[in-house]
């Protein structure tokens, strides 16, 4: 009994649907491991979404009419407000919203941050604090690449598993909404990262006074940098391709994360097998030295 508890403990392996979606249906009961992070630019409030659709009760078998337009309002709304709190404690690269029916995701909203430091802000400054009426939950996720937790049957329109599929259903937000968020969010920060470096190159170099004596000499007009040349839209794009790249490495590493993961799972496996065979081995020894018989290969004629 202790050495099958111990084996138990030592020898369990990853839980997979955590590491890709950060959630699992079977939560603390699960058989495997939920390895949650320390530190990510990700964070999930579990729950916060209230989806209206997910509380409709039946009547005599007939399920409500639901305007969808009315519930796309909502949504939106839902997600401008969110989004507005959140990127007050650093720069959003993606805000994702989950509309799936299972307990484990319904309702969750990811938001992954340029940077660590923000989400750790951010996690620190919403914990406790109140949404609708219901306390806000926050914690790290490992999810990094959401083309990897999405369902892709969801998204063509043809998941068999409806509401309860254990991939993410990820609700989408208008074109117009999306890009009236993310351009304010990117002046905002923009604005900043420039008084940050006003402020710094005011304090390395203090003008000096000249002397009332000296005639003024006409002010130069700085050149601009070959970054600030570049049109808006240059730049814009520059920076996507540098961020696709990021998640191409992330990815990558992931997926040799995960091959690593399934090698030790292997490995685990066939030492179980291994256990599960000398336990055999000696459980008919045992019988045989019970029956007052030798074990095979030991009798004599």
């Amino acid at each position: 009994m202790l050495i099958g508890f111990i084996n138990y403990h030592l020898f369990r392996v990853n839980c997979s649907f955590y590491f890709k979606i950060g959630a699992c249906r079977h939560g603390e009961r699960c058989s495997r491991i939920h390895n949650k992070p320390t530190m990510s630019e990700t964070i999930v409030l579990p729950n916060l979404y209230h989806n209206p659709t997910a509380h409709l009760a039946n009547i005599e078998g007939q399920a409500l009419e639901v305007d969808e337009k009315e519930l796309q309002n909502h949504f939106e709304s839902f997600y401008e407000d969110v989004f507005t709190e959140l990127s007050n404690y650093g720069e959003i690269e993606e805000m994702q919203v989950c509309n799936n029916l299972g307990d484990h995701l319904n309702g969750n909203v990811y938001t992954k941050y340029y940077r660590e430091e923000d989400a750790e802000k951010a996690l620190k400054a919403l914990n406790g604090r109140f949404y609708a009426g219901r306390p806000v939950v926050v914690e790290f996720s490992p999810v990094t690449d959401f083309r990897e937790a999405r369902c892709r049957q969801y998204d063509m329109g043809e998941c068999s598993r409806g509401g309860y599929c254990n991939f993410m259903h990820l609700k989408d937000i208008s074109r117009d909404l999306r890009r009236k968020l993310f351009s304010t969010q990117r002046k905002k920060y923009s604005r900043h990262s420039r008084s940050r470096s006003r402020s710094r190159s005011r304090s390395r170099s203090p003008r000096k006074r000249r002397s009332s004596s000296r005639s003024r000499s006409p002010r130069r007009r700085r050149s601009l940098s070959p970054d600030r040349r570049r049109p808006p839209e240059r730049r814009e794009s520059e920076r996507d391709k540098e961020r696709e790249k990021d998640r191409d490495r992330d990815r990558d590493r992931d997926r040799e994360r995960e091959r690593d993961r399934d090698r030790d799972r292997d490995r685990d496996r066939e030492r179980e097998r291994d256990r599960e065979r000398e336990r055999g081995r000696d459980r008919d020894r045992d019988r045989d030295r019970e029956r007052g018989e030798e074990p095979p290969g030991r009798r004599h004629d």
